[in-house]
C-alpha cells in the first residue's frame, strides 16, 4: 500500500446506509399482494445486498424467472414509495465522511442500486448529499462485479484507481475493487448470508464499523 490514498468509494447498501428493514417492507408488500406468507426481518438484512433481484429469487424460487419483469416493477414501486421509513446511515458514517473531506480525500458512492433510487434517497442524507460522484447500477451498460462502474467513478474524481480505496459489503464489491487496480476495504457490519465466506474474497482489510476506516486511513495516508 505505497500509494497515497486520494479518494475513497463507497458501496450504499449494508456499507453507507441500512436499508434492509425498506427493502424487506417491500417485498412483504409484494407477497401480500399476491397472498403469499411474509419474510422475517432476517430475510431481508441477509440479502439485502442482492437487491431486488436477490430478495425476490428467494421468496419465489423456482417461480421468479418466469415472472421477474412483473415482481421486480411491483417491488421498486413498493420500495419507492416508503424509500427511508427506516433506512438510516450506520453509526459513524458521518464522523468517517467529514474527516476525510477534512483531510481532502475526494469520495463517491459506487452502487448497484438503480439510479432513480439512489437519488431519491440523497436529499434525506445530507452527508450522503455532499458526494456529488454517484454511479448507480444502471448508469453504465455493466453493474458490479464488472469494474467499470468504478473506473468511470475514479475517471469522474480524476483520480488514478490505483490511489482509491473501495468500501464494500459484498463480494462483487471486492471483485469489482480488486479487479479496477483499487485497494479493497470490507464492511464486515453489513449484510452477509451463512454460505458466504468472506475471508476467502481477498479483501486488503476488513472494518467490524465504519469509523475503523478512519484507523487505516491515518495509520498509512494521512
Amino acid at each position: 500500500m505505497s500509494n497515497k490514498v486520494e479518494a475513497v468509494l463507497f458501496d450504499l447498501d449494508g456499507t453507507l446506509l441500512d436499508t434492509a428493514a425498506d427493502m424487506g417492507a417491500a417485498l412483504n408488500a409484494v407477497l401480500l399482494e399476491e397472498g403469499r406468507q411474509p419474510v422475517g426481518p432476517e430475510v431481508a438484512q441477509a440479502l439485502a445486498s442482492h437487491g431486488s433481484r436477490g430478495l425476490l429469487e428467494f421468496a419465489y424460487g423456482a417461480d421468479f424467472q418466469a415472472r421477474k419483469s412483473y415482481l421486480r416493477e411491483r417491488f421498486l414501486s413498493h420500495y419507492s414509495a416508503a424509500i427511508v421509513a427506516q433506512t438510516k446511515l450506520y453509526e459513524g458514517v458521518k464522523e468517517v465522511l467529514a474527516s476525510l473531506h477534512k483531510h481532502g480525500l475526494q469520495t463517491a458512492i459506487v452502487t448497484n442500486k438503480p439510479a432513480g433510487l439512489t437519488e431519491q434517497l440523497m436529499p434525506y442524507f445530507p452527508e450522503l448529499e455532499a458526494i456529488k460522484v454517484r454511479v448507480g447500477g444502471d448508469t453504465l451498460p455493466v453493474a458490479k462485479p464488472d469494474p467499470a462502474p468504478i473506473l468511470h467513478a475514479a475517471a469522474m474524481l480524476n483520480v488514478d484507481p490505483t490511489r482509491c480505496w473501495y468500501v464494500g459489503d459484498a463480494e462483487r464489491d471486492i471483485i469489482a475493487g480488486r479487479a479496477a487496480g483499487m485497494q479493497t476495504v470490507l464492511a464486515r457490519y453489513g449484510y452477509f448470508i451463512a454460505s458466504d465466506t468472506p475471508e476467502l474474497w481477498g479483501a486488503d482489510m476488513e472494518i467490524q464499523q465504519p469509523i475503523e476506516l478512519l484507523d487505516f486511513l491515518n495509520k498509512h495516508h494521512i
